[in-house]
């Protein structure tokens, strides 16, 4: 059975994608693991895959994406390297693997996947819930259930296909959606990639929502999984289940925050996150600069606003009258949109 699984990045995620690759090696030798990195190297830095836990790389230019300086503008960090796993999904689809799996980069994985390779044989998505069951306190209600409907339903720091008609199709509707709306506009129903996918169950047949509360454990589901660690080195969720992959999200002081709240006195919890805290500063390369986004600056240098982003994104004016509005050289869209800042001021 011929696996592939990758993750998308910038530079400033390479050390998350560090610990997923080291921890998906370990327990997946087999698989073909890709990176995709959109992005450009910092000053300094020069990267090399075969100093990676990765088989394969594949740039943001290496994809089929018209006007690529256009389309990265309209993205910020977040909804780039986001939007770009549709179209990594589809290419993969294409690599003669049978099974494909995105996973994120701030997941680190703990135990095998071969029951997900296995139900696979079956089933053509597979989709991982945020929550499994309902809450009860209304803390937790808003910051699980209704976040959930702000966000979607499903936790689309890993989604999988198996390479049939029906993987294929679902890879190609994501793709295109990913590719043409992957924004963070809630008040237009849009999370970036993940309310597309509250529509899959309903677009696609053979589609398995995976119940195990070892997969994609989080700090929003920690009130309903609790972690224990036996006496030789097991991770339990629940008491039976082993914990299959957990998902790091947020790290730094809102993600303590919202483990804090759901962990309680769930020793174990604080555990992980000390080893994985632990990994990520074993990991980090001191030569990029903390948060570095090539295509965070227009090419003077100075940082793009998310308002510019979104002003570009909607004229077609404008993206016609800068093509490259990354280019400051002759003014180009920065100058216009200082000047129209100041006009309307």
């Amino acid at each position: 059975m011929t696996v592939h699984c990758f993750t998308s990045i910038s530079y400033s995620y390479l050390n998350r994608a560090r610990v997923l690759g080291e921890t998906l090696k370990r327990h997946h030798p087999e698989w073909t693991l890709w990176l995709c990195i959109t992005d450009k190297e910092p000053e300094g830095f020069t990267f090399n895959v075969a100093d990676e836990p990765y088989d394969e790389v594949l740039f943001a230019g290496d994809l089929d994406i018209p006007n690529i300086q256009a389309w990265l503008f309209k993205h910020d960090v977040v909804e780039a390297c986001t939007a770009v796993k549709g179209l990594v999904l589809e290419r993969l689809t294409q690599s003669g693997a049978e099974k494909i799996f995105y996973i994120d980069p701030d997941i680190a994985i703990f135990a095998s996947l071969q029951p997900m390779v296995e139900m696979l044989d079956d089933a053509s998505v597979l989709l991982t819930p945020h929550q499994l069951e309902p809450d009860h306190e209304i803390q937790s209600i808003y910051d699980n259930e209704i976040c959930s409907l702000s966000h979607g339903t499903y936790n689309l720091g890993f989604v999988a296909i198996r390479n049939d008609n029906v993987g294929r199709a679902f890879a190609r509707w994501w793709c295109d959606r990913c590719t043409r709306f992957c924004y963070d506009e809630r008040d237009k129903g849009l999370f970036v990639d993940q309310k597309w996918c509250d529509l899959v169950p309903a677009f696609f047949e053979n589609v398995r929502i995976v119940r195990d509360p070892g997969y994609n454990v989080a700090s929003w589901n920690l009130n309903k999984r609790k972690i224990d660690i036996t006496g030789d080195g097991q991770i339990l969720i629940n008491g039976t289940f082993p914990l299959r992959f957990y998902h790091f999200t947020k790290l730094g002081p809102i993600g303590d925050t919202m483990t804090r709240r759901y962990a309680g006195d769930n020793v174990e919890v604080y555990e992980l996150w000390a080893w994985y805290k632990r990994k990520i500063d074993a990991l980090t390369d001191p030569r990029i600069p903390n948060g570095w986004w090539h295509y965070g600056y227009y090419s003077n240098n100075v940082p793009i606003p998310k308002e510019a982003r979104v002003l570009y994104r909607y004229r077609e004016d404008l993206r016609s009258a800068f093509p490259n509005p990354f280019d400051a050289s002759q003014g180009g869209y920065l100058a216009w949109y200082e000047n129209d800042i100041t006009v309307s001021a």
